[in-house]
């Protein structure tokens, strides 16, 4: 049975008044302020507990929700694991039994015939939180029947939906709200307050859009959203949205809500046989990598669903599979709650779930980042408030394997101490690298690295210890992994002095499925000699959805070519981390081969990355991708005429700059020889174009040498970027370039100097300021615009202490 039939089922005869899950405004005081912990900002921590839904999908029995079910899961959470974090029992679809007189939801008398009150003050009596579940817009019995919103007078149910009539959820259970209509956010309201009074805790908002699949708004619900996000806020109920949100919304999630789904479900949902698949956990790898950067503290948290590692003959993971996802959610520091059942967990899951320095890494709240995940042997890392680095090691291939942490690639230049935290020992203290052996396959590795005395610690940009105050923007802007910075171009003729002339047609580069820049996450098999017309006879395909290929390029424009078949069906397309286009690559009858099924172009000439995620169908294919490269065309022939040798002058048309990395056809251009730089334009010899077949020109302009490819940047001057640490000095990195000017920086609040980030032409990687002799303890690192069009900040450097 497929997810969406299951989730149908799920909510039963109740889903109508499910959808109504819209509510209302009554002045009520701040409750459930009651509900949170006042020692803590909500949402500061990842959440740990456990959700009912996996279960719900495991016995087929949406009804298994039950008050029995409720309090038993709630005892075995108290005994064997509340006294380590775990503290939420959260409710999913189903619940709820119809609505009131004010088309408020309200609990099913046949699951709860003491009333939900009593399943809710039981988990509240074992000192834990509890949660409920909603989906957006109104239910059409609650639209019809016009229905008073409960503290709202005048305002009517019948009169808060868009009209026309607009479909609010995935499964279209209801109707899209008009929150223009203030009578909107009072029956949002009334039903938050409702909860609250039963002393609800956490609410899991469900068919989120852009997301679930559907990210061209033709279902948005952001207003929800923010209704929702309005209603709980006096209550301190925690908000988690779901699922499989859209990443290009990142800043509004974290706006509204304590947490939200970065995929799609992790169940398998195969009932009675297993909770989920290895397949349905490895995806998630690449996820994490597109959203670690949004979570944290102070915005929220990036959640990846159920996790299914307490009990081997239902987990449908091995043991090794069972520690490596548990390792993920935690140096993801993804929310950590339950999908088995609690009253049955083995001793091995026990195990994995209360080793409390596993724990207090998602605790920590540090996202970890890959140093890349263009292999099967992955390392992931977090630089910790603390000065440690968080370092897991994944074995995602089909062997067993030694695998080394090289520090340099983790920020550490010099040695560290090394603790294994799930053998819960020292590993020694080690000099450039440490060796774990034997990584088992589909394992994982957990360590704490604390740098000795004089290592030296480089912190990005991007770090979640790096503090911005200000307008700032990472890469202006552009949320991808950046490779370049690329500019628009021209050509012109040194000999006569022509103007440059704007890009021309452009060629493009076939890359075929066997190319190894083509990263493929899932179950992939490779299909050789099919003579049915395929690029190089060949294709790519996987039969499980979420399986995802992913590919790199610098261009302006790409496509997907692949197969069309009835044994076909959806594939989502992103471009750079955002989901573009949803294609069907279905066709009725006969096969299509070779058919450009999503093609795009004018992107900006640059680094840019295609993604493309199996959603339905039995399989999914990849032939090749296409990829459109910026043509240069020089005005006259006088360049490229061997009879006529000339130098040809290329000049940025998007400033001045120094240019490094210069490729001709995908082979680097030797400075010196081949070109030469003064200012914003890059001359080629006329001896290395005498070596070229006459015609067009096709080449790569990129500055190179930001640490890991990115900067943050801003043009407001009083600016600042802060940064603290325990070290005996300090070393600033970044840029320098003609749009740039002067920096005040300041360490532990005194102004040591004002530098001058201003340069003829732009050379990346400079030291800008450097300290050294500062004394024991923490210090602060600050540096503030003072004059220039901008001000770029790259790296920071700490000697530790």
């Amino acid at each position: 049975m497929q997810r969406n039939q299951i989730r149908r089922r799920l909510w039963g005869a109740t889903a109508a008044a499910a959808a109504a899950a819209s509510l209302a405004l009554v002045a009520v005081p701040p409750a459930a302020a009651e509900n949170g912990d006042p020692a803590e900002p909500l949402g500061e921590r990842p959440y740990m507990g456990w959700s009912s839904f996996s279960m719900q999908v495991y016995s087929g029995e949406s009804q298994w929700i039950s008050a029995e079910q409720l309090t038993a899961q709630s005892d075995a959470m108290h005994d064997k694991l509340q006294e380590h974090g775990y503290e939420y029992i959260n409710v999913d679809a189903g619940w709820n039994g119809g609505v009131d007189g004010y088309g408020r939801p309200v609990p099913s008398d046949t699951l709860y015939p003491d009333g939900l009150q009593a399943v809710i003050d039981h988990v509240h009596g074992n000192g834990q939180k509890f949660g409920l579940y909603m989906i957006p817009g109104l239910s059409p019995q609650v639209y019809e029947d016009d229905l008073p919103v409960y503290g709202a007078p005048g305002c009517t149910t019948g009169e808060i939906a868009m009209q026309p009539l607009q479909q609010a959820d995935y499964w279209d259970l209801g109707y899209r709200i008009d929150f223009a209509n203030p009578c909107a956010q009072a029956y949002v309201d009334s039903i938050a307050d409702e909860i609250a009074a039963w002393g609800v805790d956490f609410l899991k908002f469900d068919s989120v859009t852009p997301g679930s699949g559907i990210g061209d708004l033709t279902l948005d619900s952001r207003d929800d959203v923010a209704a929702w996000s309005q209603a709980l806020e006096p209550h301190g109920i925690w908000l988690e949205l779901s699922w499989a949100l859209d990443i290009r919304y990142a800043d509004l999630w974290a706006e509204h809500a304590q947490g939200w789904r970065v995929d799609w479900d992790v169940e398998c949902y195969c009932p009675g046989e297993a909770l989920t698949t290895w397949e349905n956990v490895d995806r998630l790898f690449p996820r994490v990598a597109d959203w670690w950067r949004y979570a944290g503290p102070d915005r929220g948290w990036n959640d990846l669903d159920s996790l299914n590692v307490g009990n081997g003959q239902m987990d449908g993971l091995t043991r090794d599979e069972r520690r490596a996802a548990m390792t993920l959610w935690a140096v993801a520091a993804s929310p950590i709650y339950l999908g088995n059942d609690m009253t049955n967990l083995d001793e091995f899951g026990i195990e994995l779930l209360t080793n409390d320095e596993v724990i207090g890494v998602q605790q920590a709240g540090v996202p970890a980042r890959p140093v890349s995940i263009a292999t099967d042997r992955q390392t992931w890392y977090a630089h910790n408030p603390d000065g440690t680095i968080t370092v897991a090691l994944f074995n995602l291939g089909r062997t067993e394997a030694d695998m080394a942490v090289d520090f340099g690639a983790i920020g550490l230049d010099g040695s560290a101490k090394v603790r294994d935290l799930w053998a819960r020992k020292g590993r020694g203290t080690h000099e450039g690298e440490y060796v774990a052996e034997d990584v088992p396959v589909h394992g994982a590795r957990l360590f704490t690295l604390t740098p000795t005395k004089g290592s030296e610690v480089t912190v990005n940009d991007d770090e979640l210890r790096v503090g911005y105050e200000g307008d700032w923007a990472r890469n202006g802007g552009r949320e991808v992994a950046a490779t370049s910075q690329p500019f628009v171009i021209g050509v012109g003729d040194s000999s006569t002095g022509e103007t440059p002339v704007p890009p021309a047609a452009s060629p493009v580069t076939q890359v075929n499925d066997a190319d190894t820049g083509i990263v493929y996450t899932g179950a992939w098999g490779h299909s050789t000699g099919r003579g049915l017309g395929d690029t190089g006879d060949d294709v790519h395909y996987t039969e499980a959805d979420g399986d995802s290929a992913e590919y790199a390029f610098v261009g302006t424009g790409v496509d997907y070519v692949t197969e069309t078949h009835e044994s076909q069906g959806e594939v989502e397309v992103y471009l750079d981390g955002e989901l573009v286009d949803t294609v069907d690559t279905h066709r009725d009858e006969g096969r299509g081969v070779q058919q450009a099924v999503y093609s795009v172009r004018d992107l900006p000439n640059g680094a840019h990355t295609i993604k493309i995620v199996k959603k339905s169908g039995t399989f999914m294919l990849l032939d090749r991708f296409d990829v459109v490269k910026e043509r240069l065309v020089e005005p006259g022939s006088a360049a490229f005429d061997r009879a006529q040798p000339a130098d040809l002058d290329v000049q940025v048309l998007r400033g001045p700059g120094e240019l490094t990395g210069i490729t001709y056809g995908g082979s680097a251009l030797e400075a010196g020889t081949d070109y030469t730089v003064a200012g914003g334009t890059v001359t080629l010899s006329a001896a290395y174009l005498a070596t070229l077949p006459d015609g067009d020109a096709s080449l790569d302009f990129r500055f190179r040498g930001d640490h890991l490819d990115d900067v943050h940047a801003t043009a407001v001057d009083g600016d600042a970027v802060e940064f603290a640490f325990k070290g005996g000095a300090v070393t600033w990195t970044g840029p320098l370039a003609p749009d740039q000017g002067e920096v005040d920086v300041y360490v532990d609040g005194e102004l040591i100097g004002r530098v001058d980030t201003h340069g003829a032409v732009r050379i990346t990687g400079q030291v800008l300021f450097a300290l050294d002799g500062l004394g024991g303890g923490e210090h602060v690192f600050r540096a503030v615009k003072v004059s220039g069009d901008v001000m770029r900040t790259d790296a920071i450097t700490y000697t530790a202490k």
